[in-house]
């Protein structure tokens, strides 16, 4: 079928008699040939240029093997399938072996946390990483810590974040020290705010205000991101639906800084009013309606193993396969968070903030 022209049934007959030993480096040969289209793919996805598009886009639906999650309904549990569920009633018997362990990150490797937290994730590679949620204590309960950590066997520390207390909307300040989460410190590296609706997000990197910036503006404040929460005016209950903007990245696959003078130049603005020149827009994964659960669900391939309203996946509407970004509850107080090119761990970490946050126009 996939002969050239003018081939002979003789090099047909070489090729079934090596069939063995071919087969493997075929396979090999097509995976490698696959993730160098998609790093290709995301590549030209995010960048800036605006008028980029390509025609030749396919709307293609992979199916993959996994769990299923809940992210709205009365179910509670994931749709894991009988052999997930044979070995967990195995689990307290467990004699020498061990449940198959949730995938960990890659091997990661920085000199500088400031300036690896701040840089879009390398191309290729998923960071694989872990919220926790610390309610201990008088008034955590009310402002909770949330640390991120690499989920590797060490735990490599990334990024602290914290609701400031006297603030007239919802702003957290994100922290690369996990004790210091002072808006002054050294170690502040963004910060996180909200609308007076709790609907809308933005994100800053910890340069300084526009107001207080040098003229031609090289030390102000960036914007890092946009979220919006689309309001449930009807109050029905379902999964919720987020937009998120960006900026693009260049050539050389650097972030484009957007540093407004302005509330009115802001990323939100810009996406209000459809200026969406160097930005990037993505949106949360719609999740599939399941009968036998009576819920929506969405693949999480493992990474995700509780229902809860807060999971969800961030994709670009030109591939639903390529999972920018994902997160998922795994405890009561324990959160997945995989991110992928074009975004850094402080984008990632400042939008699950953002999900955390009460949302009382939103639910």
């Amino acid at each position: 079928m996939f002969q050239i022209n003018g081939e002979k049934d003789s090099k047909s007959k070489k090729k079934a008699a090596a069939k063995s030993d071919s087969d493997d480096s075929e396979e090999e040969t097509k995976t490698t040939k696959s993730k160098k289209k998609s790093t290709a793919g995301a590549a030209s996805m995010f960048q800036a240029s605006g008028d980029k598009d390509k025609d030749k886009d396919k709307d293609k639906k992979t199916k993959k093997k996994g769990n299923l999650l809940c992210v709205s309904g009365k179910a509670e549990e994931s749709a894991d399938s009988e052999s997930e569920k044979e070995e967990k009633s195995k689990k307290k018997k467990g004699k020498g072996k061990k449940k198959k362990e949730r995938s960990p990150s890659p091997e990661i490797e920085f000199d500088n946390l400031e300036k690896f937290v701040m840089e879009p994730a390398p191309q290729g590679v998923t960071v694989k990483c872990r919220v926790t949620r610390d309610q201990r204590g008088m008034d955590k309960s009310l402002y909770p810590l949330y640390y991120l950590h690499l989920d590797n066997e060490k735990k490599t520390f990334l990024l602290a974040g914290r609701k400031r207390k006297k603030s007239t909307t919802s702003n957290y300040l994100i922290s690369i020290d996990a004790t210091d989460l002072s808006r002054g410190g050294e170690n502040f590296v963004g910060k996180l705010r909200s609308n007076l609706m709790g609907t809308k997000f933005t994100v800053f990197d910890n340069a300084l205000n526009p107001e207080r910036a040098l003229p031609d503006m090289s030390n102000a404040r960036q914007e890092l991101a946009g979220i919006i929460y689309e309001t449930n005016v009807l109050g029905i209950k379902g999964p919720r639906r987020m937009t998120i903007i960006i900026p693009g990245m260049n050539k050389d696959n650097e972030r484009v800084p957007l540093r407004p003078r302005n509330e009115c130049d802001g990323l939100l603005i810009r996406h209000q009013n459809r200026r969406m020149e160097n930005l990037i827009e993505l949106h949360n994964k719609t999740p599939v309606w399941n009968e036998e659960t009576a819920s929506h669900v969405l693949n999480f391939n493992g990474r995700v193993t509780q229902a809860s309203i807060k999971n969800f996946q961030i994709v670009h509407n030109k591939d639903l396969d390529y999972i920018v970004m994902q997160f998922g509850r795994i405890a009561d107080d324990i959160f997945t968070l995989d991110y992928n090119y074009p975004l850094c761990a402080v984008q990632a970490f400042a939008i699950a903030l953002s999900s955390f946050d009460g949302k009382i126009a939103c639910e």
